[in-house]
């Protein structure tokens, strides 16, 4: 037995298993694609994020940024370690509260909420709406009046920091299409207006500079920005600002040469920083919050594909294709992210041959892995690809009329079923053909009236 990450090892058969299944075993009987998570790797990153920041400082809070990965099982994992709830949309917090999430413990994100979404939002009784620019302030406090309520509000701010990661993960920079700019005083014109709304209680301030970060300064230099920023605010409006959410965006291990930082010592830099600002200032401690995702659900995710055809051109590349590709993880084709993986039913033989990993569409960029090292595979091998548990699920799509994986939690040599695989009768499930599309005519004869 060969021991991996989480609960993943080479058993003694030589394949790869997961939280006690094998899954060799798992692609016979749910098929494949075929999305796998690490049930107990999952609730020990909630712990780790738990433990290093509510446990150890009680005046904060870790919610799950549930973007990265949300189904309705999801939620309650989320619920059971004691995490609160990130949405982004009405679809996400449909989800939360068909699950029964508690709605004191959702925080609603998103730059362009539509007007069903903010109330159903405030019917909901949420917790927070972050607020990301002035429209949806003034959306908001409309809203508010019309079903007499006051919202509890905070205002996502672009503190000016351009993180180390892909541009199009970027977030915190000032070219930003979310929240309001600090170094320009939009941000503290926003806030003047929220603290005038008859309808709003302005509760916090938000950041978030991006994602797939490894640089902890990157962290203690947003948290210093910010509580400036809140002094600042007291100082000009006598308001003082009760919670700062200080975003997520923790990187993750994919491919050799990431480096994770620890989540305690993340949770340690950001906390003292703040408390020890605070005291420099006078200033109460706010409560501070911040919204894991990747990082909870990253690594504990696993794709099994089935292998198809196999391309040798000699000298050049040898290409391995699959059952499946950017229909199910559309990332590396997104923005060129990076996976490792092996032959499951083949996982303790030698590496001896590079090929590339070519998924199904009808896209030539639709290459999963590049020059990935396996041993000499077969049609019917079953591919494992690593650290699939974060925005793989939730961005698959149905292009080429693909249909979606279906999703099963492993532990403890059980695996459960938590979303079936898409058929092709869910494909067209929504279509509707006009009456006048079934008379057998040519739409020139139709128009004629003959």
């Amino acid at each position: 037995m060969v021991k991996l990450h989480g609960t993943m090892i080479i058993n003694e058969k030589g394949h790869l298993e997961i939280g006690g299944c094998d899954t060799v075993d798992l692609a016979a009987e749910f098929g494949t694609p075929l999305y796998i998570m690490d049930e107990e790797l999952v609730r020990e990153r909630c712990r780790q994020y738990y433990e290093g920041f509510t446990g150890t400082y009680p005046n904060s809070e870790v919610i799950y940024a549930s973007k990265a990965f949300l189904t309705l099982a999801m939620c309650h994992i989320v619920e059971s370690e004691g995490l609160g709830l990130d949405v982004v949309s009405g679809g996400e917090l449909y989800t939360a509260m068909k699950a029964g999430f508690p709605a004191d413990k959702v925080y609603f994100h998103g730059n362009n909420k539509t007007p069903d979404e903010i109330k159903y939002a405030l019917e909901s009784k949420i917790g927070r709406i972050i607020v990301d620019n002035l429209t949806e302030l003034e959306t908001l406090d409309r809203i508010c009046g019309e079903l007499h309520t006051k919202a509890d509000i905070m205002i996502r701010i672009t503190p000016g920091i351009e993180a180390h990661t892909h541009e199009y993960i970027q977030t915190g920079q000032i070219d930003s299409k979310f929240g309001l700019v600090l170094s320009n005083g939009q941000a503290l014109e926003g806030i003047k207006i929220a603290l005038e709304k008859e309808n709003i209680n302005l509760k916090g301030l938000h950041c978030h500079i991006g994602s797939q970060i490894f640089e902890l300064e990157s962290y203690q230099h947003a948290a210093e920005i910010m509580m400036d920023f809140l002094h600042k605010v007291y100082l000009e409006t006598g308001h003082r600002i009760e919670d700062l959410n200080l975003g997520g965006g923790f990187g993750i291990y994919y491919v050799s040469g990431d480096k994770p930082a620890n989540i305690k010592a993340y949770a340690t830099m950001v906390m003292e920083t703040i408390n020890r600002m605070c005291e420099e200032m006078d200033y109460p401690t706010p409560k501070v919050i911040v919204e894991p995702g990747r990082s909870i659900v990253g690594t504990a995710g696993t794709t099994l594909y089935t292998i198809g055809s196999v391309k040798d051109i000699p000298g050049v590349r040898k290409y391995v294709a699959v059952d499946g590709g950017m229909t199910d993880n559309p990332r590396p084709a997104l923005y060129q992210a990076r996976y490792e993986g092996l032959v499951a039913n083949k996982a303790d033989r030698p590496r001896t041959d590079e090929v590339s990993i070519a998924g199904k569409c009808c896209e030539s960029g639709d290459m999963l892995i590049w020059d990935l090292h396996i041993p000499e595979v077969q049609p019917g091998d079953i591919l494992a690809v690593f650290c699939t548990g974060a925005y793989n699920y939730s961005m698959s799509n149905n292009y080429n009329m693909l249909a979606r994986p279906a999703v099963v939690f492993v532990r403890d040599g059980r695996a459960d079923l938590v979303v079936r695989r898409e058929t092709y009768e869910d494909l067209v499930r929504n279509d509707v053909v006009p009456e006048r599309m079934k008379k057998g005519k040519p739409l020139s004869v139709v128009n004629s009236g003959q």
